[in-house]
């Protein structure tokens, strides 16, 4: 059992793809490569190919995967997309995750919990639930951020951003109501709360 090298062909950043079985692609540094003095026809054994799977790419996507998180805090959907663009196999990324997740620098419940904080007082519940699952973020969490830490008063959102809009700078104009309906239902907030908000307002 094990894998022959079909190619070995120089990549970018000193790097080198190694192509095994016609399949299985992964890259290395030269020096890695040289350590195991693979070239093409070379057989790969399964222990072998594990530890090169583990001991080297997954310890290098965990080094990644930390770097990116220190620049800004990420979601475990954004960071499983981010290791995928920088080539790291399916084994290495859930090497790297698994360590991440281990000291907690990954968190998709505190994630949730601090975007709600952070922008509820500007966006709709409806608009935070579905920015949250943009960023791969499951529903069950999102249900329990929002039950924990969602607090906002969506009436005074709606009349806030009417009254920052100037609205109405002119009473019975249909125009403006539409703009600001279509304005507020892009922002989330439920269409029966908009047109009683907007009709108390437009006296």
């Amino acid at each position: 059992m094990g894998y022959t090298v079909t190619s070995v062909e120089k990549s970018d950043k000193g790097r080198v793809l190694l192509c095994l079985d016609y399949k299985i692609r992964l890259l290395f540094y030269r020096g890695e490569i040289k350590k195991y003095g693979l070239k093409e026809g070379s057989h790969v054994s399964e222990e072998v190919y594990q530890e090169m799977l583990h001991d080297i790419l997954g310890k290098r996507a965990a080094k990644r995967a930390m770097h990116v998180l220190e620049c800004q805090e990420k979601t475990e959907y954004q960071l499983r997309e981010k290791l995928n663009q920088n080539e790291y196999p399916r084994e290495a990324i859930e090497d790297a995750i698994a360590y991440v997740k281990k000291f907690h620098y990954l968190d998709d419940d505190r994630y949730a919990r601090t975007f709600i904080l952070f922008h509820q007082e500007k966006r709709s519940k409806m608009k935070l639930t579905m920015d949250l699952r943009k960023r791969g973020i499951p529903q069950e969490i999102i249900d329990a951020a929002m039950e924990e830490v969602f607090s906002s008063d969506e009436r005074g959102q709606i009349e806030a951003l009417l009254r920052k809009r100037q609205f109405p700078k002119t009473t019975g104009d249909e125009w403006e109501f539409r703009k600001n309906y279509r304005f507020l239902m892009g922002r989330g907030y439920k269409s029966s709360d908009i047109l009683r908000i907007m009709k108390d307002m437009a006296g």
